[in-house]
């Protein structure tokens, strides 16, 4: 599945996806689901987690603008200057389920 067409549209990201369904995200639930490092935090080897936002409102922040990625993958940029998670298509699809 890829993304045939993006858009902002207000507070949400509409996705048409190739298989024609549509997903519609809302800005805060995106950022709060950022795969990125600084929000998730990172493991080392024996499953220890370090780092990572316990912050998870994300009330009034917005998508800016997008990218995609390779061919696998979309980036967001967002209200409040994040911009470093990578989100596979596999995962806004998940997001998109679970409104």
């Amino acid at each position: 599945m890829t993304p045939q067409n993006v858009q902002i549209i207000g507070n949400e990201v509409a996705i048409v996806w190739s298989d024609g369904t549509e997903s519609y995200l809302a800005a805060e639930k995106l950022r709060a689901a950022s795969p990125s490092a600084e929000t998730q935090g990172e493991r080392d080897i024996f499953g220890q987690k370090y780092g990572g936002s316990e912050k998870t409102d994300y009330s009034g922040v917005t998508v800016l603008g997008w990218e995609q990625i390779g061919n696998y993958a979309l980036r967001f940029d967002f209200s409040d200057g994040h911009r470093t998670g990578l989100y596979s298509y596999e995962l806004l699809r998940e997001i998109g389920r679970h409104p």
